[in-house]
């Protein structure tokens, strides 16, 4: 039996590492890609399948684009890909260079990878691509603006490639995840958040979303109450939180 074939970027650590665990559990091969290969060879030791290994910098665009390709072909192809990196400082002073920092990973650096995996489910007429965003994506916040908008980004841009899959009446499928307070080191330092869920938890509720296929899905559950809360309190209450 042909085992099924995944690609995680993100894959160093946090939720992207768990996912790509889940996934191999799952009986995937998996093809790691972040920045720090000792890290991508401790997630590769903690997998049950096959795996393979990409050290890249998702900032440095087209030369990330080719070494994705290749990867690709060295798997043999691919059925899911993961969209799991990102980077979310505060940024209330908006320094410049942290903003630029998150366009350059959270918009552009997705928007390259997203490139390639949909381009390449396109020629082999199937697929599934999946991004984690975040409910950061439903309403700006004065913390950090650069990074919520960046989230929203993803989320539109997932709705653009679905319509596109649509128009091209191929089984391409599209999920976009919504985290909420998930227990990685992007939350060091921060205190009082509400229902802060492990990695672990978050990345089998993220597996049984994809095996589902679907279009879009709050990580945990519960967070579909705080996202109607956030779409629907009026500006004079919200900007008082």
């Amino acid at each position: 039996m042909k085992l099924k074939k995944a690609i995680i970027t993100g894959a160093s650590s946090g939720l992207g590492q768990e996912i790509a665990i889940a996934l191999s559990e799952q009986g995937y091969e998996v093809g790691l890609i972040a920045r720090r290969e000792q890290k991508l060879k401790e997630t590769a030791q903690k997998c049950s399948n096959k795996t393979y290994i990409l050290s890249c910098d998702v900032t440095e665009y087209e030369k990330t684009i080719e070494q994705i390709k290749e990867l690709i072909d060295k798997m043999g192809g691919c059925d899911l890909f993961v969209i799991a990196h990102g980077i979310g400082p505060l940024n209330p002073l908006l320094r410049w260079k942290r903003s630029k920092e998150v366009i350059d990973t959270n918009v552009s650096g997705f928007t390259a990878i997203a490139h390639v995996a949909f381009r390449y489910f396109r020629k082999v007429r199937k697929g599934h691509l999946v991004s984690i965003s975040s409910t950061a994506s439903i309403r700006g916040t004065s913390a950090s603006p650069d990074y919520h908008a960046s989230k929203a980004y993803i989320s539109n841009y997932m709705q653009g490639l679905r319509k596109l899959a649509w128009n091209l009446k191929m089984p391409i499928y599209l999920t976009d995840i919504k985290p909420g307070f998930i227990d990685t080191p992007m939350l060091k330092g921060l205190d009082g958040l509400l229902w802060v869920c492990s990695a672990r938890k978050a990345a089998l509720q993220i597996v049984n979303a994809i095996k589902k296929k679907k279009k879009m899905v709050y990580i945990t559950k519960r967070w579909n109450i705080i996202a109607w809360l956030l779409k629907y309190t009026p500006d004079f209450i919200y900007h008082r939180i």
